[in-house]
């Protein structure tokens, strides 16, 4: 994948270098991190979820954290060992994890549940109020000019 050169726009922007870092970040190869499957949905018009497929962790050994434009959610499995049995094959992974992902402005947290091996952090866009469109109301009739204020030469 090529690099793109974002610094000519840095001298004609101010405060976008978060989105050329985003950008930036988002050319740089994903390196086979793919555990744990996850799935990114919009279940309405401001709201989403992210879902990730976490069987075998329970409650107590997932962090979901917030902040800054980032959601860090981490997984740690604690070593079992049950005395007395052998593993002849291990195919359920008990690897920790950690999986980031990049937040919009006004995007929060608002909820997190696992059921059924499945973690469920649901998301909301807030707008403030004032950020939001508002329709301006058009006059029947015309406005009146600004009245001139008149000035006095000092002599």
């Amino acid at each position: 994948m090529r690099h793109v050169d974002f610094s000519p726009l840095y001298r004609s922007t101010v405060g976008f270098d978060r989105l050329f870092t985003m950008l930036d970040s988002l050319a740089q190869p994903d390196q086979g991190n793919t555990y744990p499957p996850y799935n990114i949905e919009r279940t309405g018009e401001n709201t989403y979820r992210i879902t990730m497929a976490v069987a075998g962790f329970d409650e107590s050994e997932i962090l979901i954290e917030a902040q800054a434009h980032a959601l860090t959610v981490k997984g740690v499995k604690s070593e079992e060992n049950a005395e007395g049995s052998e593993f002849l094959y291990r195919g359920i992974a008990k690897r920790a994890f950690e999986r980031r992902f990049q937040l919009a402005d006004h995007v929060e947290v608002t909820a997190a549940s696992l059921k059924n091996g499945l973690l469920h952090i649901d998301l909301l866009r807030s707008i403030p109020e004032a950020m939001k469109p508002r329709k301006i109301a058009i006059a029947a009739e015309p406005v009146s000019a600004p009245k001139a204020i008149e000035a006095q030469v000092a002599s």
